[in-house]
């Protein structure tokens, strides 16, 4: 009897072994199983991440392309410095529709929406001070094709005319802050007009220094000699177009004097009328990309 009890004990105990070998394979086994699977979920994780990578590397090279693309880039030449110079004696029939002193919400974007529907190209003189607000709006202006120029930061003219070189200073600084909005360090525009036009009033010395000044700088001015006179007084659509018709007679190639700032709604209500007054006359639409290239 006694020694029945030690078999069975025997056997009980094997059995305990033999359960626990197997219970021992199993998470063995089952760790093993755990582990591969982890591996496999990183590789494949990290083959996910990599083409995810890939896709978004591939679509920024492609915004790099479109926004660094070298047409988009002002290029200051000899060629160009002479077109400037002598840009009203063109025999080609050509308008350049220029806006100073934007951007700004209320009136910039509704003109690059009858700029885009029109697919004409235009020039905007940016102020510095304005670009601090609405950096977005010349981004959008840039990447729709206009020539983004410089008009100084303050627009004050005893700030601005102060000394030549308070000129350059702010030429300088909106230059800076056109880059920063565009997001294109190598951007330079090249080009600069005077608030008020670069001759004439209490100013008259300083513009001229500052004239030299910039040019020994690779940066060239530009005034106008069509305008619609929406910055001096005129407030109905019908003196706007007919100050237009007066400036532009029969000039071959004009370079045409409007506004965007916020205040210059009726500009914008009489843009449509404008390009269709120039359409009519035979003129073609460009910008200073087509001479700052």
């Amino acid at each position: 009897m006694k020694l029945d009890l030690i078999v069975i004990e025997n056997k009980n105990k094997n059995r305990i072994l033999q359960f626990s070998v197997i219970i021992f394979v199993l998470i063995i086994i089952l760790i093993i199983l755990l582990m591969h699977k982890k591996n496999y979920l990183n590789k494949t994780e990290v083959k996910f991440a990599s083409q995810y990578t890939n896709i978004h590397k591939e679509e920024n090279v492609k915004k790099i392309k479109i926004y660094r693309n070298i047409s988009l880039l002002p290029n200051y030449t000899d060629i160009g410095r002479e077109k400037i110079n002598n840009i009203y004696k063109s025999e080609e029939k050509t308008a350049y529709l220029t806006f100073d002193d934007g951007p700004s919400n209320t009136v910039t974007p509704l003109i690059l929406d009858l700029l885009k529907k029109e697919n004409i190209k235009a020039t905007f003189f940016v102020l510095g001070s304005r670009i601090e607000f609405f950096p977005k709006l010349v981004k959008r202006e840039y990447e729709e094709g206009h020539f983004i120029a410089n008009h100084g930061y303050s627009h004050v003219y005893k700030s601005i005319y102060s000394s030549p070189q308070t000129v350059l200073d702010e030429y300088l600084r909106t230059e800076i802050l056109i880059q920063q909005a565009i997001e294109i360090p190598e951007y330079n525009s090249h080009l600069f007009r005077f608030p008020g036009g670069s001759y004439g009033g209490s100013y008259s010395e300083i513009k001229k220094q500052a004239i030299e000044l910039l040019s020994q700088n690779n940066i060239e001015f530009i005034n106008w000699n069509a305008l619609t006179n929406d910055s001096a007084g005129s407030n109905t659509k019908e003196a706007l177009m007919q100050n237009l018709i007066d400036t532009v007679g029969d000039k071959k190639n004009v370079v045409i004097l409007m506004h965007d700032a916020g205040d210059k709604i009726l500009t914008y209500e009489t843009l449509p009328d404008v390009i269709n007054y120039l359409k009519e006359k035979g003129y073609t639409f460009k910008n200073f990309y087509s001479i700052m290239k």
